[in-house]
């Protein structure tokens, strides 16, 4: 239960909103319980009594006391609905904006789907909790106080029989809760996965189709629909067993309350109308009985969800900012690596062991290493999307540790390999670091990055709208635009991994006259799959087993580096061979 408090937290900017509608239930709740009163004059006074004017006067009564508690009704509910949304909204940003700022260790063990289904699905249960369940359950309670006070008003040992019925009721809905709640969580947590497999498959439809899976695909689909709706189904048979068993037990009272109350009124001690009143009261306490069912099992599926969304607001980031962090004046671009280690798990193995390396401002570094050697490991460090296992990463003296991650990562132009895309226009995406860029500081980053003529023969140009992830674009026009998006930036510091990848030779050449001009004067950090375009690098760091095997010019490795050597004339002797690219990556 302490994340259903956790959301009733949220409610304090709606205080206004949630007192006036607890303002409004009460006077609902009034006019309701007013009614079986009304009756109970009309039916002794006007109808027993032959006065035809009591029976229009009570009658009146009545109309009054309903028009009251259809209104505010209406009105408690509009209320709790706008509070309700509004902690939802106010949810629902906090846990992106929590998601946002957690690490790329996060992400690495998260999957997107279950991410989604909580910041989605299980913040509405949390809604419809703080919106229906709390005011219904406040509602339940008011009626029930208010009703069993006027029953024990009305006739004193008649009441003994609701005395002996609530907790038999309450008993049997206790019983089908404790059995339903823990189903609760793994429904969320099915709807997780499915939301996982349909997320896959909507950013992977391509792939599926190409290697003829979609059979495969639309089974692991449907086994995973199977298990949520089986979930599903066993909740649902719980619960409608429990509805009818209380209504069975409210009509087993309702028989007694007549049967005995009958008794008294021919005895009586009763009259009709106190009967009937007694009666109405009767079946007013066992609504919010079954209100407070309903409220049992909102509140389990409410607490489920609210324990998912609070483990990703309570989840700590790996990277955080220091207490007391400065900002990262603009640096010139000299960046130390001071004896790094790093493990993406703490008990692991070392990804990288004892790395050292200094790179001058201005200077470009060229990193080249098989598959897992360390590559992208290193370029992920200095903008502190993980942070060094032991040693230390500086920019011009400073400690990336010290200093804000903002102030670090806007002097860093990155171009990764995965080419990432906005939905939008290319203008959009190009000024994605300075959405306030004017169009011609656009136009120049595109040419800069040999994009503009391939923009400009678009129909609408830089207004081109590119799609979900860039769909309509080929691999080398996002390539370009992402390159453009970088160099929007004006970094000091720029990370190319293998960002001449998915380009031709012609358009890798012109790219690469570009990147020339543009890392004059910037501390460029390149991945590179071929070596022929990192001939001119100022050091080239080979990287075997997590550890710098070779550093130097290409003259330097060419002459001392065994490994470097047998690497460029692989590639000289079998340019063509797809296989020496994979080596390179």
């Amino acid at each position: 239960m302490k994340s259903l408090w956790r959301s009733l937290r949220y409610l304090k900017p709606y205080w206004l909103l949630a007192l006036a509608t607890l303002i409004t239930l009460f006077i609902s709740v009034g006019g309701m319980l007013a009614i079986p009163s009304f009756a109970q004059r009309l039916v002794d006074e006007g109808i027993n009594g032959g006065d035809l004017n009591a029976v229009w006067r009570w009658m009146t009564f009545m109309i009054i006391g309903a028009i009251i508690y259809g209104v505010f009704a209406f009105l408690q509910g509009a209320l709790a609905a706008r509070t309700a949304q509004g902690v939802a909204y106010d949810l629902r940003n906090d846990v992106y904006e929590k998601i946002q700022s957690l690490s790329f260790s996060y992400h690495d063990k998260s999957q997107t789907g279950q991410l989604l289904t909580r910041a989605t699905s299980d913040v509405d249960r949390v809604r419809m909790f703080v919106g229906s369940g709390a005011v219904q359950f406040i509602s339940a309670i008011v009626i029930m106080v208010g009703t069993l006070m006027l029953i024990f008003s009305v006739n004193a040992r008649l009441s003994l029989i609701m005395v002996a019925a609530m907790p038999l009721t309450f008993g049997v809905f206790w019983a089908f809760s404790r059995a339903a709640m823990p189903l609760f969580r793994t429904i969320q947590e099915r709807l997780g996965v499915l939301n996982t497999i349909l997320q896959e498959n909507l950013a992977g439809v391509r792939v599926v189709k190409a290697f003829v899976r979609h059979d495969y695909e639309i089974e692991r689909f449907a086994a995973a629909n199977t298990d949520y709706y089986d979930v599903n189904v066993e909740v649902n048979n719980i619960l409608s067993l429990a509805f009818p068993t209380v209504f069975g037990i409210s009509n087993l009272i309702t028989l007694f309350v007549y049967l005995f109350g009958g008794q008294q009124v021919i005895g009586g001690i009763l009259t009709t109308g106190e009967l009937v009143a007694f009666a109405s009261y009767v079946l007013m306490a066992f609504f919010p009985v079954l209100q407070l069912g309903m409220i049992i099992a909102m509140v389990s599926q409410a607490a489920a969800s609210g324990e998912r969304v609070f483990e990703i607001l309570d989840a700590r980031s790996e990277v955080e900012e220091k207490s007391g962090a400065v900002e990262l004046p603009q640096v010139e671009g000299r960046v130390s690596f001071e004896d790094v280690t790093f493990r993406y798990v703490s008990s692991g193995d070392p990804v990288l062991c004892g790395i050292t390396l200094e790179a001058e401002p201005g200077q470009m570094v060229a990193l080249l290493g098989s598959t897992g050697s360390g590559k992208s490991t290193i370029i992920n460090l200095i903008p502190r999307f993980y942070d060094v296992t032991e040693g230390r990463i500086l920019i011009d003296g400073y400690d990336i540790r010290e200093v804000t991650i903002e102030s670090l990562r806007r002097q860093i132009g990155i171009v990764l390999q995965e080419t990432n895309l906005f939905e939008g226009s290319v203008r959009d995406n190009i000024a994605f670091g300075r959405p306030n860029a004017s169009l011609e500081e656009v136009i120049a980053a595109a040419r800069a990055a040999e994009a503009d003529e391939f923009i400009t023969a678009f129909e609408h140009g830089y207004d081109t709208r590119v799609g979900e992830r860039g769909t309509t674009l080929s691999g080398g026009q996002k390539q370009r635009i992402a390159i453009a998006r970088a160099l929007m930036l004006d970094p000091r510091i720029l990370i190319l991994d293998d960002a001449t990848s998915s380009v031709d030779l012609s358009t890798e050449l012109r790219i690469q006259k570009a990147l020339d001009r543009l890392m004059a004067g910037r501390t460029s950090f390149v991945i590179a799959q071929r070596v022929a375009t990192v001939l001119n690098a100022d050091q080239i760091l080979v990287l075997d087993g997590g550890r710098i095997a070779a550093k130097g010019t290409h003259e330097e490795l060419l002459r001392d580096s065994e490994l470097y050597a047998e690497i460029y004339s692989s590639q000289l002797q079998r340019p063509e061979d797809n296989s020496d690219a994979e080596v390179m990556r």
